[in-house]
């Protein structure tokens, strides 16, 4: 169900919508009173009854009156709470009921919600809103309203700040000491755009573009030029195809050097998928290290997810044409398969890589149906070898780029996107599970320059 539809059931008007709450003792014997007692107690009774409807009233009014963000509804749900008690779980079950959402589902979420509080052992608002509103964002199907892809925009800026340093404003100060875009302009905009990582070839090809438009379209204006420059820069991230959706379940195989985050990653993919109501597996195919199928299965418990593992030293793929049958069997929507990453032995590593693949597509046509590259944003220029190693021996569908906030490294991706034409599916932006973003090329481009 999308955005407005919610909107809409939110909006509408009709019968009142708070339960009935029952009187004290209601269903077992009472003891007699005297009448002047019966009277104030049924007094009593009914002013607590009028209490439990009135906060739903008012919630509602609230909600109605309030700007159609989620972000809005958030700060009137928390309204004067500090902790997580039971008044949070009352107001999200209202919401929840509010905008028609399944009761089974809305438990589900609160149960899941209240379990991770567990775990990670916060109790003040403070320590978790940001993660109910991502979790909200993704069960409602709110993460590409406006308001949530402004807080994400905000993020993305934010982790970008090093990288900014070493290009934007380095442009801004060429922009400001230059009197017009001659050749010294464009060999010092260069030079800007290798010592940030874009690379040699990716900076030279963005230099002839921009040459060329400010010719064309007779641009002198320093922040025309920026805009132009931004537009140049959106243009080189490819779109990701659109592609039917298979039969489940849905196959991703992740692959990468040991050490980029993949299993981290893995991790937030999977509490993605929770989060938007699919059902996850995760295969520890990374048999190589007995420590890494007891992280990704720490992990895969943390976001509610399926596990399937053999033990440390067996056949990778076995591992992934075993969880294959079992997601079948369990009607799993999804499953990610996780695998060895060891650069040093690469042509083994490939070998075992197309075995897997080999064996997936055997058992179940067109599986693994999305090949995902995961690779360290702080590697530089590593990356655009690593990107090129793995699309030629296994064919990348998509990149994952790690750890972008805090590297002054971040201009890499323009150089991925232009060399290799692969497209860039997400970014992480932290350690948090709600720190793996969408990647969008238009709001990177504008974060960067921003």
């Amino acid at each position: 169900m999308g955005f407005f539809s919610k909107i809409k059931k939110l909006w509408k008007t009709g019968p009142e919508t708070e339960e009935a709450v029952p009187t004290p003792g209601e269903g077992q014997p009472v003891e007699t009173l005297p009448e002047e007692e019966q009277a104030v107690a049924q007094s009593l009774r009914a002013e607590d009854t009028r209490e439990a409807g009135d906060w739903k009233q008012e919630l509602q009014l609230s909600l109605q009156q309030a700007s159609p963000r989620l972000s809005a509804w958030l700060d009137i749900i928390l309204e004067d709470l500090e902790y997580a008690d039971h008044r949070l779980w009352s107001r999200l079950e209202f919401l929840f009921e509010s905008l028609e959402v399944p009761a089974a589902e809305a438990s589900d979420f609160i149960a899941r919600f209240k379990k991770w509080l567990l775990d990670m052992d916060y109790e003040h608002i403070s320590e978790f809103r940001s993660e109910l509103q991502y979790r909200l964002a993704l069960a409602l199907d709110l993460e590409d309203e406006e308001d949530e892809r402004s807080r994400l925009f905000i993020k993305l800026s934010n982790g970008l700040n090093k990288t900014k340093e070493q290009l934007s404003k380095r442009i801004d100060g060429l922009l400001l000491s230059s009197s017009g875009f001659d050749a010294g302009f464009w060999e010092e905009l260069e030079e800007i755009l290798i010592l940030a990582d874009v690379g040699f070839q990716t900076s030279t090809t963005l230099v002839e573009r921009m040459q060329r438009r400010v010719r064309e379209e007779k641009i002198s204006d320093p922040e025309a030029f920026k805009e132009a420059f931004q537009q140049e820069l959106a243009q080189i991230f490819p779109a990701q195809p659109k592609k039917i959706k298979p039969a489940p379940p849905e196959v991703i195989l992740t692959v990468g050097v040991n050490g980029v985050g993949k299993t981290t990653t893995i991790a937030k993919l999977a509490h993605r998928a929770q989060m938007q109501g699919q059902k996850v597996m995760l295969a520890a195919g990374d048999t190589f290290r007995a420590a890494g199928i007891e992280q990704l299965e720490i992990w895969a418990e943390r976001a509610g997810a399926g596990f399937y593992k053999k033990d440390a030293g067996s056949d990778p793929a076995a591992v992934a044409f075993e969880a294959m049958q079992a997601a079948l069997k369990e009607n799993y929507d999804l499953l990610i398969i996780d695998t060895a990453g060891r650069l040093h032995t690469q042509t083994n590593l490939m070998q075992e890589l197309k075995k897997i693949k080999r064996v997936l597509n055997k058992m179940s046509p067109g599986a693994p149906h999305r090949t995902m590259l995961v690779v360290d944003g702080t590697s530089g220029q590593n990356v655009v070898a690593q990107t090129r190693l793995f699309n030629e021996g296994v064919e990348v569908d998509e990149i994952v780029i790690t750890k972008l906030d805090g590297t002054a490294k971040g201009g890499v991706i323009l150089g991925i996107a232009m060399e290799q034409k692969i497209p860039i599916t997400f970014v992480g932006l932290g350690e948090k599970m709600e720190d793996l973003r969408p990647f969008s090329g238009e709001d990177f481009a504008r974060a960067l320059l921003s």
